[in-house]
C-alpha cells in the first residue's frame, strides 16, 4: 500500500468517524435511539437536548438557546453529509473542526475541561482540521509524488 493511498484511507476512516458522530447525535436528540432513559442515549428526545444546549449556553437568553440548538442539529447534518459525499471536503471538514471546537469550549466553560475530554470532542475538532489541511496538501501535490512519513 502506498503512502497516498494509506493517506486516503485513513482520510476517508477519518470522514465517516466525523460524520457518524455527527449523525449520532441528531439521531439521539430526535428519539431516534430510544426514548430519555435507555442505555447509551444521552438525550432521547428535543427537550432534553434543548436543557442541555441552554447549560452549555449559560449565557445566551432562553429564546436564543432554542434557535442555538435547532443551529447545531442543523450543521451537524449538513457537515456530515458534505464530509460523507466529499464536495468541498476542504471547507466541511473546516466548518466541522469549528463546530466541534466552538462545542468543546462551551463544554469546558459550563462544565469544566473534563467533559470535553471525556467524549473526545476536542481530539475530533483537530482531526477535522487535520482533514481539512491533509486534503489541502494532497491537492497539490504532483500524482507520482508520496507522501514521505508513510
Amino acid at each position: 500500500m502506498s503512502g497516498a493511498s494509506t493517506l486516503s484511507s485513513a482520510q476517508w476512516f477519518l470522514r465517516l468517524s466525523i460524520a457518524g458522530g455527527f449523525l449520532s447525535s441528531v439521531a439521539d436528540r430526535l428519539g431516534i435511539l430510544g426514548p430519555p432513559g435507555t442505555p447509551n442515549v444521552a438525550w432521547g428526545a428535543w427537550a432534553p437536548f434543548v436543557e442541555y444546549a441552554g447549560k452549555l449556553n449559560w449565557f445566551a437568553p432562553a429564546p436564543i438557546v432554542s434557535f442555538l440548538a435547532w443551529a447545531a442539529t442543523f450543521s451537524e447534518i449538513v457537515f456530515a453529509v458534505g464530509l460523507i459525499v466529499g464536495w468541498q471536503l476542504r471547507w466541511f471538514a473546516l466548518g466541522s473542526g469549528l463546530l466541534l471546537l466552538c462545542f468543546a469550549l462551551a463544554m469546558t466553560f459550563a462544565l469544566g475541561i473534563k467533559a470535553p475530554l471525556n467524549y473526545s470532542v476536542f481530539a475530533a475538532s483537530a482531526g477535522s482540521f487535520f482533514l481539512a489541511t491533509s486534503t489541502r496538501w494532497q491537492a497539490e501535490q504532483p500524482a507520482t509524488k508520496q507522501v514521505p512519513w508513510l
